[in-house]
């Protein structure tokens, strides 16, 4: 088999003089992932949690993929960090790759994120495919105070606890993600929270996330667009995903039937993710060797 090119990793500059960090991989049509929490453009080809998303992506598109600000390779330390900044950064990484039209994947809170820009170019995303994703943060879709006073109450622990040497603070969110994961896989989640943010900025991302609103924006978009989402994940998400379907003229809701939000290699319903995907986008595998170096 033919070994794949080598990750190519760039910078460009957002409006604010925010260096973002993004990368190609593969060859084919491309697929532009929006950037979601917890990226590291060099470190996510070690991890377990990422590993065989880019390796399968990657053997179908020319996958083109971004830290946040704040996160991985992109600059850590900035001052805007709110979610008309993502949506602009998701502009500046796509017109710096120099894409026209591609289909366009938004992962979590990447989702709304991805929403935002097919609604405002609507001339360049052919499709838009969601998973685990919503129109409301969770601070947003509360339903009662104590809602709000909990979400508040982790966001604090974020604040407090994320940077301390006992991972008992960021076991929180593993438990969340990958609740059916192994125990390497938990592992490899920390390993990964601890490597891609500061504490500080992790406080300011979950902060963030819990305001995200685009209830208004979801009916305008015009792509096809599939949605997916597990069933059992934790924090009623799937009922966000249901809703989200229920916005968005004409989409498709998929229920996964898992617990994890971020989808394991071992999980029956990653197989499953990758057929919808292919089926939607029109994609083929190709044949490849293990993950190339950057």
């Amino acid at each position: 088999m033919a070994a794949l090119p080598s990750q190519q990793i760039r910078f460009c500059t957002a409006r604010d003089g925010t260096r973002l960090a993004y990368a190609s991989i593969g060859s084919g049509p491309p697929l532009v992932k929006a950037a979601n929490w917890l990226s590291h453009l060099d470190y996510d080809w070690e991890s377990t949690v990422w590993r065989h998303w880019l390796k399968e992506l990657s053997s179908r598109f020319h996958l083109l993929r971004y830290d946040e600000r704040g996160c991985g390779l992109s600059d850590w330390d900035v001052e805007r960090f709110a979610f008309e900044d993502w949506v602009e950064d998701l502009e500046t990484v796509v017109d710096a790759a120099g894409l026209d039209r591609f289909p366009l994947l938004g992962i979590s809170q990447g989702g709304p994120v991805a929403i935002a820009y097919a609604v405002r170019h609507p001339e360049r995303v052919s499709h838009l495919l969601l998973l685990g994703s919503y129109a409301q943060g969770r601070r947003k879709r509360a339903k009662a105070q104590e809602e709000v006073e909990l979400i508040d109450a982790l966001i604090d622990l974020v604040r407090l606890g994320w940077g301390r040497a006992d991972p008992t603070y960021r076991q929180m969110f593993v438990a969340r993600f990958l609740p059916e994961g192994t125990q390497e896989q938990w592992r490899a989640f920390d390993e990964l929270q601890r490597r891609t943010t500061s504490a500080a900025n992790a406080w300011r991302f979950i902060d963030e996330f819990a305001n995200i609103d685009v209830l208004d924006l979801a009916p305008r978009v015009t792509a096809p667009t599939l949605i997916l989402c597990a069933r059992r994940e934790p924090d009623n998400n799937f009922q966000a995903s249901r809703m989200l379907a229920g916005l968005i003229p004409g989409s498709r809701l998929v229920p996964l039937d898992s617990a994890n939000h971020l989808l394991p290699e071992q999980d029956p319903a990653w197989p499953r993710f990758l057929a919808e995907l292919d089926a939607f986008l029109g994609s083929t595998p190709r044949p490849q060797p293990a993950p190339p170096g950057s």
